[in-house]
């Protein structure tokens, strides 16, 4: 029963989560629109954007940091990866892997399919050039990344591990990088605050719609 209702809740939250994602992704495109950016590119929220990377300033070597641990959660992915691989292998089918582990592959994939997206489709530019170059910025890839994986690293761990200290180590460390990234990718000022807000809204309602595809297929194999 307890089972039920956190799945419902992850339903009802992941929905929400990327409803308003498209919604705030629309608004970006509407409101208090001028031209503020690099290079005269329009800029949606112009006021709060602009008002809020005064205030921050640029802090490029916490831009590269944020850049390298980036490579974390690509380790994360790679894992799993390899995890699955040896199931397969082991196996010899791959119906025979385990099903959070083949949904794990297609949350990661549909983050990265929804980072091509906006590539190709740029919603705003970075508040600064990188390297000469004028990048799309909206969402940040890199706070994407991060959400939207190493949730599923502590999540992983709980279903797997019976050990409560490496749960509660998980658990800290996921916590205090997913902080730090983010907040480090915010100030580093290479990213508008609305395209934060939007990495934050898209992967944890990816993240929400993963658990709870994950506990619907539990109960169907439990039942």
């Amino acid at each position: 029963m307890r089972e039920t209702q956190e799945a419902k809740r992850d339903l009802v939250t992941g929905m929400a989560l990327l409803a308003t994602f498209a919604l705030w992704t629309e608004l970006v495109q509407l409101v208090d629109v001028r031209p503020v950016g690099q290079q005269g590119t329009d800029i949606g929220f112009a006021t709060l954007n602009t008002r809020f990377h005064d205030l921050t300033g640029v802090h490029m070597a916490l831009y590269t940091a944020t850049d390298w641990l980036g490579l974390v959660p690509v380790v994360v992915c790679l894992g799993f990866g390899v995890l699955g691989a040896v199931q397969l292998v082991k196996r010899r089918s791959l119906l025979r892997v385990d099903p959070d582990l083949l949904l794990l592959g297609a949350h990661y994939i549909l983050g990265a399919s929804a980072y091509l997206l906006f590539e190709m489709v740029p919603i705003n530019y970075r508040p600064i050039l990188i390297d000469g170059v004028l990048e799309a910025s909206y969402p940040s890839s890199t706070t994407l990344l991060v959400l939207a994986v190493m949730p599923t690293l502590r999540y992983q761990v709980e279903r797997r591990s019976s050990s409560p200290l490496l749960r509660r180590s998980v658990t800290v460390f996921v916590v205090v990088f997913s902080v730090f990234m983010v907040v480090g990718r915010l100030v580093s000022g290479v990213h508008w605050l609305t395209d934060i807000v939007g990495s934050v809204l898209l992967a944890f309602g990816l993240f929400s719609m993963y658990r709870f595809v994950t506990a619907s297929i539990d109960r169907r194999l439990s039942s």
